[in-house]
């Protein structure tokens, strides 16, 4: 029995440091993959506060349909110039 017990700790030890090395070179390799996944998780939250708030799409459908077409790109560029200052505001 005790031998038994011995054989399972070994591997209950072999079975450790395999996992904390692939868990190393797991995070090794998705280092440089880490700030794409941010955006990407950035961008799926956006989509999602969006549909959750059916007004936003429908004024903003609204508003860039009242807007001429070559005025759309100064609003554009005008609202995302306000979301970022927003933004700065509620982290400090």
């Amino acid at each position: 029995m005790n031998r038994k017990l011995t054989r399972l700790a070994e591997r209950r030890r072999v079975l450790i440091a395999q996992a904390a090395a692939q868990r190393t070179a797991l995070a090794h390799n998705v280092a440089p993959w880490r700030a794409r996944l941010a955006l990407a998780d950035r961008g799926i939250a956006a989509v999602r506060y969006v549909r959750s708030h059916p007004a936003l799409m429908v004024g903003g459908a609204l508003l860039l349909a009242a807007l001429r077409r070559q005025r759309v790109g100064k609003w554009l560029q005008r609202g995302w110039l306000a979301w970022q200052i927003g933004r700065r505001f509620r982290r400090n």
